[in-house]
């Protein structure tokens, strides 16, 4: 995918500053996604020890492998003649399976890998592990969402 189409797809995720956790999209295709973020250290969500809290990192997960790519995944069908306009949807997070094994600190970057488990009428169901910059396992789990109408 180029990187154009990346910047296109990023730029149809709906969150913004301070709400929007996904910086970059590394990777895309129709099977699996690679977002980085870095988390701003000036933000108000960190406790006395910067550390993310978990409510947040499920939301950065979910912003890569929900949101992102079935925004993208809409855009596929878009160009396969599905009749579908991607600037008309939002792909909403309805829920999530995780588990956590370290923490993240304010001011560190994390990679989001993603895997498409099932897409269908709009809704998708993928895989996503989060990792630090090291390369060490953050967390894991299972992630679900659907695309809707913009009102």
């Amino acid at each position: 995918m180029t990187a154009d189409m990346k910047e296109s797809i990023l730029g149809m995720v709906p969150q913004a500053h301070p709400f929007r956790f996904l910086d970059r999209i590394v990777d895309l295709d129709a099977q699996k996604i690679v977002g980085e973020y870095t988390f701003d250290p000036e933000l108000p969500f960190y406790q006395k020890e910067n550390v993310v809290p978990e409510s947040i990192l499920i939301e950065t997960v979910a912003q890569t492998v929900v949101v992102a790519m079935g925004l993208h995944l809409i855009d596929i069908d878009a160009k396969s003649g599905k009749g579908l306009n991607p600037a008309e949807y939002v792909t909403l997070f309805t829920d999530v399976e995780m588990e956590f094994f370290k923490p993240v600190h304010a001011g560190e970057k994390v990679r989001v890998h993603g895997e498409k488990q099932s897409w269908r009428f709009r809704k998708i169901r993928s895989k996503a592990e989060l990792y630090n910059e090291q390369g060490e396992l953050i967390a894991r789990g299972t992630l679900s969402g659907m695309g809707v109408k913009k009102q």
